[in-house]
């Protein structure tokens, strides 16, 4: 909840400097989104790469365990594709790059910008990206808020598809108090196969 109202206030205040004219003008350079963006895919090999129960978890990883990422995945895509019927200003594959965020709304939000600006130009670019941001963010503020009563309603899995990646960090203490600590493995393999997907899945989302 934190971190994400910490987003949120930054975003806030990044827009306020714009609109104040208090950015220096070689930050508006069109190379910066895509060095960010290219310092935090490098930061998800990292994150990735450097989790101490990886190994083991590559060696217990089985098709049924497999399921649960990719449930999320269709699940995502088809309310997206839902979400795009009922908004007439975004189209499918735009709604269905917003959902491939899985709430990872820093990296969704950058790679949307940066993708969809040359075919739609700067301005719409970045009311996507902002959209992404905002969805995203409000994914993963429900999923924390929800958690129980998901876990409740909807069984121990349902806490860990709603969270995207952050079944494997941020919503992880709260998947362990309502789905059990059993459950920690699954959570983290299903954060880790999203983050992976997202870059690609929103990238060929927002090429159609």
């Amino acid at each position: 909840m934190t971190s994400s109202v910490i987003v949120l206030l930054l975003f806030a205040l990044g827009g306020v400097a714009g609109m104040c004219h208090f950015i220096p003008q070689h930050w508006l350079s069109s190379n910066l989104p895509m060095t960010i963006l290219s310092v935090l895919i490098f930061q998800v090999g990292i994150s990735i790469g450097s989790n101490k129960n990886l190994k083991e978890m590559i060696r217990g990883v089985s098709l049924k365990m497999l399921l649960v990422p990719l449930s999320t995945i269709a699940g995502t895509l088809a309310f997206s594709v839902l979400a795009s019927l009922l908004i007439s200003q975004w189209g499918m594959a735009d709604c269905l790059a917003v959902g491939s965020g899985f709430a990872y709304y820093s990296l969704s939000s950058v790679l949307i910008t940066e993708m969809k600006e040359a075919s739609v130009g700067i301005q719409v670019a970045t009311e996507l990206g902002t959209l992404a941001l905002l969805a995203n963010i409000i994914r993963e503020m429900m999923s924390l808020l929800g958690a129980p009563i998901f876990s409740r309603f909807f069984g121990k899995l349902a806490p860990i598809s709603a969270a995207g990646i952050n079944s494997m960090d941020v919503l992880l203490p709260m998947i362990t108090r309502c789905s059990g600590k059993h459950m920690v493995p699954l959570a983290i393999l299903h954060g880790i196969i999203l983050e992976l997907t997202v870059p690609f899945l929103v990238s060929f989302f927002c090429k159609m």
